[in-house]
């Protein structure tokens, strides 16, 4: 005979064991079955309508952090060479940013990419935007003199990757790491917006629109399109083919070829008066934004002229604040033109 007790456990206790047991299955077979939304959306990139993952790598978050509202970002590639000594070129590139007018903030702008992991931990420890090309590191390490193997490698990989960049959508400024910023050139850069391409000259003619003036690429500013890019492919595989010339011998080659007029290019050379070389020196103090180390051979003669420039710079900066005039020269760059 069953007691009331035994009564009560075959009323309550067998639907509630019943219950238990569906709960426990329901929750074993959501949490391990792949169909469920929660842990398929976690695990399996979606493709947006252009097809770029949701998911981003390494190099659209170093170009993202940097970038300014315009998706415009400066770029300058490094490796251990212009990191290390007493006063390295990379010091001396990041004191123009320090000491020049209105270019502090810009250093929130500007992405480094390090082609060695020196090189890397340098920009790391400074928390500035860092970006670590994936390279055979003893490719890329010492100083490459010019013209020589190392040298063109180092163009040739410079040129590739800047190539990604633009793919990815982003306009930039490139800076060689020998160039200091005296100035916010970006008023000066930014005034046309239909202008694909505003590159320094070697030395300068004194038509911004000739395009009879040889392109410096050590600076340069360039909007991401579909001209840009096309160009940028048929720059880049020209590599092949280009036996003694550097990547910028073959950008002008391009130019006078007549590459820049059939991909519909809008160009402008930058005048000398704002981006001034060793090869053609700014005779407008007042207006001059930057200064770039060209034509000079080795690191360590850059780096001493390019220190005259900012002894210069400071020397002057006060004066022209206080709209003082005066008759101004640069200091003679006795270590790069002798």
């Amino acid at each position: 005979m069953i007691s009331s007790k035994q009564a009560g456990i075959s009323k309550f206790g067998l639907p509630t064991l019943f219950l238990t047991c569906l709960l426990l299955i329901y929750y074993y077979v959501s949490k391990n079955s792949p169909s469920v939304s929660v842990i398929s959306m976690s695990t399996t990139p979606s493709l947006s309508n252009n097809n770029t993952s949701i998911y981003r790598d390494e190099l659209e978050e170093a170009l993202k952090g940097a970038s300014n509202v315009n998706k415009t970002v400066i770029i300058a590639v490094v490796n251990e060479a212009y990191i290390e000594g007493d006063k390295s070129m990379f010091d001396i590139f990041l004191d123009g940013f320090w000491l020049g007018e209105d270019t502090r903030g810009l250093t929130n702008h500007l992405l480094i990419v390090a082609v060695d992991q020196i090189a890397y931990e340098r920009c790391m420890f400074l928390k500035l935007h860092c970006y670590r090309v994936k390279t055979n590191e003893d490719d890329f390490v010492g100083e490459k003199a010019f013209m020589s193997e190392g040298f063109l490698k180092m163009m040739w990989l410079r040129t590739a990757f800047l190539r990604d960049v633009l793919r990815r959508g982003y306009n930039f400024i490139f800076t060689d790491t020998d160039v200091v910023w005296l100035r916010n050139p970006f008023p000066h850069l930014m005034l046309n917006e239909t202008l694909d391409l505003q590159a320094s000259a070697q030395w300068f003619n004194g038509n911004q629109y000739s395009l009879d003036n040889e392109i410096n690429t050590g600076f340069y500013m360039i909007r991401s399109n579909n001209k840009t890019i096309a160009l940028f492919d048929e720059w880049y595989e020209r590599r092949h083919n280009s036996s003694g010339k550097k990547e910028q011998d073959i950008l002008n080659d391009l130019k006078f070829e007549g590459a820049f007029k059939r991909l519909g290019i809008e160009f402008k050379v930058l005048d000398s008066k704002y981006v001034s070389t060793f090869c053609d020196d700014s005779k407008d103090i007042k207006v001059v934004s930057v200064f770039h180390a060209a034509c000079c051979g080795t690191i360590k003669n850059k780096a001493a002229d390019l220190i005259k420039v900012l002894h210069d710079w400071k020397r002057i900066k006060d004066l022209i604040i206080i709209n003082k005039t005066m008759e101004f020269q640069w200091s003679k760059h006795s270590a790069c033109l002798p």
